[in-house]
């Protein structure tokens, strides 16, 4: 049974080498070149992974960190303070801010990319299970919530995940306990759901920032006001 969302064997030799660190910004730099001519993303990938003769999850995190130039600008343009929160109702992309969070708690490698975002290497991939880091990561989350002074905090999951009802029920639960107002919905199509219905999304998924109408930066902003211990690799 899976404890926590660590670091893959051969991370730190992937992540951890100044060597390699300079090769991913140099990559992530090329693709954001191609990306804000049009290429296509996959090709984009392709073509500096082959060029810095990148391994298949250093080419996943060089894709995680880069963005056209418009894109860029963009979620840029979208992107609320803390302060903005006051008062309002905040939908929160459930399974991409409990695994982030998960995984920086683990010691896993978190990557920030052009767009200043924060996003890791795990995956739902179908199932999720809950690890040794699970409920720290909901406390962190109601931290920001109680500090942001927003009036309901709406927790939206993926429905066709397993166990994605056993998730939200614990952030039912712990919200019950803690006297949070917070309401957790599944959803077969999350992505769609936050772009179409949330004033305020929170979320570092890519297709989300590009399409929602505002959106907030919970890891960002957890790593500073909490002072958390990441392995951060900034690359750009």
């Amino acid at each position: 049974m899976q404890k926590n969302r660590g670091k893959n064997t051969g991370d730190d030799l992937l992540f951890g080498a100044e060597k390699q660190t300079g090769k991913l910004k140099m990559a992530t730099q090329d693709m954001h070149y191609l990306l804000s001519r049009g290429y296509a993303e996959k090709a984009s990938s392709e073509l500096t992974g082959n060029r810095y003769r990148l391994k298949t999850r250093q080419i996943q995190a060089v894709r995680a960190a880069s963005a056209s130039e418009t894109q860029i600008r963009t979620r840029a343009d979208k992107e609320l303070q803390i302060s903005a929160l006051q008062s309002t109702t905040v939908h929160l992309d459930g399974f991409n801010i409990i695994i982030i969070l998960e995984s920086l708690l683990s010691g896993a490698y978190i990557f920030q990319g052009a767009d200043s975002c924060l996003r890791d290497l795990s995956g739902v991939h179908g199932t999720y299970r809950k690890v040794n880091q699970t409920l720290r990561s909901i406390e962190l989350v109601a931290a920001f919530f109680q500090k942001s002074g927003a009036s309901k905090l709406i927790w939206i999951f993926d429905r066709p995940v397993s166990n994605s009802g056993r998730i939200k029920q614990m952030v039912l639960d712990f919200a019950r306990e803690n006297e949070l107002n917070w309401e957790a919905e599944l959803e077969f199509n999350p992505d769609r759901f936050l772009v179409e219905h949330a004033d305020i999304a929170v979320s570092s998924d890519a297709w989300i920032l590009d399409h929602c109408r505002n959106w907030f930066n919970l890891a960002g902003y957890l790593i500073e006001e909490e002072k958390l211990d990441v392995n951060l690799v900034k690359m750009v």
